[in-house]
């Protein structure tokens, strides 16, 4: 034995041991506190919207996705948030992206249907993305905003393969029987179609 090797001491043993039987399951994750990630869109949030606004399906494989529905919420980040997740409301979209920063949460899974459009046909074949703000606030409409949801755009069109053209990628208001006018006429569109093509 090596008498110049300082033994640890017996406080230190029993620390040790009583670490070592506490259940693995019971330590903390190295990221608590994180937010869950997006399975569809990895850098989303995800927060999941209340079953009760949406229809559970399969797509594409049951439904077909050939369109990207842009919206403005009429209403804060939070809010748009705190409406989804509520079962009494009866409305969700997809995605939700904050103007300070261009922050996206996903809500609803692209597999399932979300009730943004107000017309089955379109609900049933879409993605929609809501955008906070409101359609006479321009100042809304953030650099960060359109770069993050462009880039969000984009890749929903790569993966299930929908054409980057205006007949593809629709205001709201272009929905058939609608009465919404959002995303307004403050929506950049051709700045919003080119980052989609360069992002």
């Amino acid at each position: 034995m090596d008498r110049g090797r300082s033994l640890p001491s017996r406080r230190r043993v029993l620390q040790g041991a009583a670490l070592a039987a506490v259940p693995y399951a019971l330590l903390p994750h190295p990221r608590a506190g994180a937010q869950p990630r997006s399975e569809d869109y990895p850098p989303a949030e995800w927060t999941a919207a209340s079953s009760s606004n949406r229809t559970s399906a399969n797509r594409p494989t049951s439904h077909p996705i050939n369109l990207v529905i842009i919206h403005v919420t009429q209403e804060t980040y939070a809010k748009t948030l705190e409406i989804f997740r509520n079962p009494a409301k009866k409305v969700s979209a997809h995605y939700v992206v904050r103007s300070a920063d261009g922050h996206v949460a996903q809500m609803v899974r692209d597999r399932d249907i979300a009730w943004h459009a107000g017309n089955w046909n379109h609900n049933a074949r879409s993605i929609g993305i809501e955008h906070e703000g409101w359609v006479d606030q321009p100042a809304y409409f953030t650099d960060d905003m359109y770069e993050q949801s462009a880039r969000l755009t984009a890749a929903i069109c790569a993966r299930y393969r929908i054409p980057v053209d205006r007949s593809h990628i629709i205001g709201h208001h272009e929905v058939p029987g609608t009465d919404h006018t959002d995303p307004g006429r403050h929506w950049d569109w051709r700045r919003y179609m080119k980052l989609i093509k360069t992002v």
